[in-house]
């Protein structure tokens, strides 16, 4: 159940996105889990089963699709309201929302696509190829633990959250580094910071707007509505 608040912070994140001159999304696994795959960290989490010795279910991606979630933030680049969006996320479910992928930044990669070794340039699976047309060799983008994040994402992330002056955390538990300092050096570029996720994070005593029961597909959307409204007066 939504706090009494609720319509009031709705109101206050769709004021701050229509005032935003440079708005960053940054999205974690909490954003799909309305679309059926598990997130690594709430109460039925990935992390969380594991740490109690529970079975973690088989993820079947070919079947998953984006949710209104996913579609919000469609909807923010359609305003011209997005300037960049940074994920967590290797499902894919951004790019196949309509997320123009020059505003993307994956920092852990894509299950769908390929990476060059050399240049850094990203290939759809499908194409069936193996060499970069830099003559790089192709390989799985996804970063498993361990391996350095893409150089070009994370640059690109780094300097949008440095550029902006409001930064929107949707369903991340903003522990994992270097990805989870996104949102410190946008506090310390002076933007405001926004975070929707049902789970605790670090920054929970720095933001400016917190929303912890709502679900993303309950936040995102209406805030969306309501700033179509706004840019209609």
């Amino acid at each position: 159940m939504a706090s009494a608040d609720f319509d009031q912070r709705i109101k206050t994140l769709a004021q701050w996105m229509f005032e935003a001159k440079h708005m960053v999304v940054f999205t974690g696994a909490g954003i799909s889990t309305e679309s059926g795959l598990p997130d690594f960290r709430g109460p039925d989490g990935i992390w969380t089963r594991k740490e109690k010795g529970l079975p973690t279910p088989m993820r079947d991606w070919t079947s998953v699709e984006p949710n209104v979630g996913h579609m919000a933030i469609v909807e923010l680049q359609e305003l011209g309201k997005l300037s960049f969006l940074i994920s967590q996320n290797v499902d894919n479910l951004h790019l196949k929302s309509g997320i123009r992928p020059d505003l993307l930044a994956e920092l852990h990669g894509n299950i769908d696509m390929l990476r060059c070794t050399r240049c850094e340039a990203k290939v759809d699976k499908s194409t069936g190829l193996d060499t970069c047309s830099c003559g790089g060799k192709l390989v799985s983008s996804v970063v498993d633990f361990g391996e350095s994040l893409p150089r070009k994402d994370l640059d690109a992330s780094f300097w949008h959250s440095q550029k902006c002056d409001l930064f929107v955390v949707v369903g991340s538990s903003l522990v994992v580094t270097p990805a989870a300092d996104m949102p410190r050096v946008a506090l310390q570029s002076g933007a405001r910071l926004v975070i929707i996720n049902q789970g605790e994070t670090p920054f929970d005593r720095v933001t400016h707007l917190r929303f912890f029961e709502e679900s993303i597909g309950e936040v995102l959307p209406l805030a969306v509505a309501q700033l179509k409204q706004l840019m209609k007066a």
